[in-house]
């Protein structure tokens, strides 16, 4: 029987990091190390560890977790920052590559990061200019593999949804048939298929820097 992947994930409590938690309960062939600010409760039967620790205190974390793999569902919103361009940028900027750069130094084989359909270091949009910004920069960190997933609109259950948010979401599954060729990147599409998607992709072992947008992540997921 193969070693199971162990996987460091950071943003472990969010809406993808629960998902792939939650995928992992009664699986044998990867292990989840979760790290986090904060105590979560875990779902029935997950057998894990969770490191809790600040942000400050990460990078030893990713060293205490003896991991293959690093994965990255950090993110928070413009809300939750305060509308604060900086405390934004802490977050989705500057914590995703330390954690990235701590991989490097433990000599991690791959990363695989959650960023956003329309990321581009040239948007005008300041979310997506930061996470295109990201992608860039996690590129020159160094690691063996780098994979970059793209999703559109997320489904799933949150533990905070604003009415907009709500609409959204119901609203997604009848615009998604009118998403076609070079707009079916901007279909909606479940945390829960974005999870198995990570997990397909922690199987690839071709070095180099790769990007998946939607249809792609479908069939990374096939593989998991």
């Amino acid at each position: 029987m193969s070693k199971p992947t162990r996987i460091a994930l950071v943003g472990a409590t969010g809406l993808i990091g629960m998902s792939l938690i939650r995928l992992g309960v009664g699986r044998s062939d990867f292990r989840i190390i979760g790290i986090a600010r904060r105590e979560a409760q875990l779902p029935v039967g997950a057998r894990m560890e969770m490191l809790v620790a600040p942000p400050e205190g990460w990078p030893n974390a990713i060293a205490a977790a003896n991991a293959d793999v690093l994965v990255s569902a950090l993110g928070t919103t413009w809300r939750k920052a305060g509308q604060d361009e900086a405390a934004f940028r802490a977050v989705d900027q500057d914590l995703v590559l330390s954690c990235a750069k701590a991989a490097k130094d433990l000599g991690l084989r791959q990363m695989i990061a959650v960023s956003s359909v329309g990321a581009d270091p040239a948007a005008k949009n300041f979310y997506l200019r930061v996470k295109g910004e990201v992608e860039q920069q996690l590129g020159r960190v160094g690691i063996p593999r780098l994979d970059i997933l793209r999703p559109g609109l997320l489904r799933g259950p949150r533990a905070e949804l604003r009415p907009a948010e709500k609409l959204g979401m119901i609203a997604s599954p009848l615009v998604d048939l009118f998403l076609h060729g070079q707009y079916s990147k901007y279909r909606s599409i479940q945390a829960d298929l974005v999870a198995k998607a990570i997990v397909g992709l922690t199987r690839e072992k071709m070095a180099g820097r790769f990007v998946f947008e939607h249809d792609a992540m479908l069939r990374a997921a096939s593989r998991a």
